[in-house]
């Protein structure tokens, strides 16, 4: 799933908890799993460095880094500019959606954090995260993929316009 789509989905996620910005926080942070769960598509890195074991991946320091985290970079500020878009659309609450997007993003951020340090205490988390994402059958084609990720944001602003 694109960075793009966890942004929008967590900020859509966080409108839920309108008086409680730590469980808008929440909400986007779970989302991120949700979805992950989906049959999804997701860019390749030419920086990774695929190892048997999964929480021995890593991507390598150098100039395919550099691209990937310009590439990484401008999917993660679509996003976020993307759901303050559409909280100004559809007359959502901005700071709700700027929680909710960083959230949704904010697990891919800590598998970062994983792949370049192995922190113990993310060991977990990422086990949880690899089991989610690589657990099942999931990756499909681009366009296949890209669809379906536009179509759960629009079904999802329709669910947040009708119950809110």
């Amino acid at each position: 799933m694109t960075l793009t789509t966890h942004a929008i989905v967590g900020a859509l996620a966080a409108q839920f908890f309108p008086q409680y910005p730590a469980a808008a926080f929440a909400a986007g942070f779970a989302s991120h799993f949700v979805i992950d769960a989906l049959p999804h598509w997701d860019y390749s890195l030419r920086s990774s460095r695929e190892h048997a074991d999964p929480l021995q991946f890593d991507l390598e320091i150098g100039r395919d880094f550099v691209h990937d985290i310009v590439k990484i970079g401008f999917d993660a500020i679509l996003g976020l500019f993307l759901s303050c878009v559409i909280a100004y659309l559809f007359d959502l609450s901005l700071i709700l959606a700027v929680i909710g997007a960083c959230a949704g993003i904010f697990p891919d951020a800590l598998q970062f954090v994983y792949f370049k340090t192995h922190l113990k205490l993310l060991r977990s988390l990422q086990r949880f995260h690899i089991w989610i994402q690589e657990g099942r059958q999931l990756h499909i084609a681009a366009w296949k993929g890209i669809s379906l990720q536009g179509a759960l944001v629009i079904v999802l602003i329709c669910v947040v316009k009708a119950v809110l």
